[in-house]
């Protein structure tokens, strides 16, 4: 996993690492950075490139670097398997040149990724060399097998329901929610155009006009001094607040009323499933892929056409008027998740990497 931004994929990472490390299987983990370390098990080997750790370095110098320590430790040894999470089609080099078995994990929707033909030749050629593929929706492993005429591996993210009530319920003094008329909307995602928060900031300006609403936004990312202008130039410095990246979102998740998610394409959004756990009300996108599939098609949730901030606009106003009829769509949400129970979810892993060791 060479780039490591704090995201959701990073997440699962970290969750299936520590539960495949602690479950007899020796783990090397290779990353650029070094930042996440803490978040991973001790039995765990980690191997980060120690300059340029304060340095911005550009995703493809970290893949470089990154591919280069795959080599070096692969060489060591002989009966391993490759586990990918990133840089995917590298890794599938380096594993048929060394004579690696090699399993891959596909992140998000091909609909995201693949609009260039021969971007689309290159997996399509090279996701057929993989031992095994995992996605994490079932629109997922449907569009990616009919994309690349591959057969992937359905395995949802595991979801620790236990850890994430404990993390919201830690003591923490956020003023800013402590206004119990307004009603608090929260976004947790990097600031990149996928998640497109434009289309989030264009519905608060006008809802703003209409009712007393807060919302709170947490992340990083490259888009970071756009939303921080568009906020400035709007006059809601008072309204909306952008807080940094942090490991325990939960303590501010549990004080919204409402999650919003804005992408324009996933695989299997984490934050919606963690608002679920704590019976939060859900709006998201109908983007390809997962939103659809864990709120039911809206019967967990409000879904709406992607980048349609007027639909949003209305959702929201909505809620306002009737938070009771959106908690029960959220209730029912909560009810929903054991089909992405941590135990069985991390064990479908365990077993992949069973078959071919």
């Amino acid at each position: 996993m060479p780039s490591m931004d704090g995201g959701g994929v990073e997440k699962n990472l970290i969750i299936i690492s520590n539960y495949l490390s602690n479950h007899g299987n020796k783990i090397v983990l290779i990353t650029f950075n070094n930042k996440f370390n803490k978040f991973f098990s001790k039995r765990i080997k980690i191997i980060n490139f120690s300059l340029f750790q304060k340095s911005r370095c550009s995703k493809y110098f970290k893949y470089a670097i990154c591919c280069f320590l795959l080599i070096k430790e692969l060489s060591k040894k002989d009966n391993c398997v490759i586990l990918s999470f990133q840089a995917n089609i590298y890794s599938l080099i380096i594993s048929k040149l060394l004579r690696k078995k090699i399993i891959i994990r596909s992140n998000s929707s091909p609909s995201g990724w693949t609009k260039n033909f021969l971007k689309n030749f290159i997996f399509r050629f090279m996701f057929k060399k993989a031992d095994h593929i995992i996605v994490n929706s079932k629109d997922f492993q449907k569009e990616l097998n009919k994309k690349f005429n591959v057969k992937s591996n359905l395995i949802y993210n595991p979801l620790n329901k236990i850890e994430i009530k404990k993390k919201s319920n830690e003591k923490y003094n956020f003023p800013f929610f402590n206004d119990k008329k307004s009603l608090k909307l929260i976004n947790i995602a990097r600031f990149t155009d996928q998640k497109d928060h434009l289309t989030l900031l264009k519905s608060f300006r006008e809802i703003n006009k209409k009712i007393n609403v807060k919302l709170l936004i947490i992340g990083y990312g490259v888009n970071e001094s756009l939303i921080k202008n568009f906020i400035k130039q709007n006059n809601l410095n008072k309204k909306i607040i952008v807080v940094d990246f942090t490991n325990n979102p939960f303590r501010y998740l549990i004080k919204s009323d409402a999650l919003i998610l804005t992408s324009k394409f996933e695989g299997l959004p984490n934050v919606i499933l963690e608002a679920l756990v704590l019976k939060k009300i859900v709006i998201s996108t109908n983007c390809p892929t997962g939103p659809s599939e864990i709120l039911n098609n809206g019967k967990f949730g409000t879904l709406f056409k992607i980048g349609d901030y007027k639909k949003l606009n209305k959702i929201i106003y909505e809620i306002n008027q009737n938070k009771i009829k959106f908690k029960k769509k959220a209730i029912l949400g909560y009810k929903s998740l054991n089909r992405f129970d941590y135990n069985f979810n991390c064990k479908q892993y365990h077993k992949l990497l069973l078959k071919i060791i």
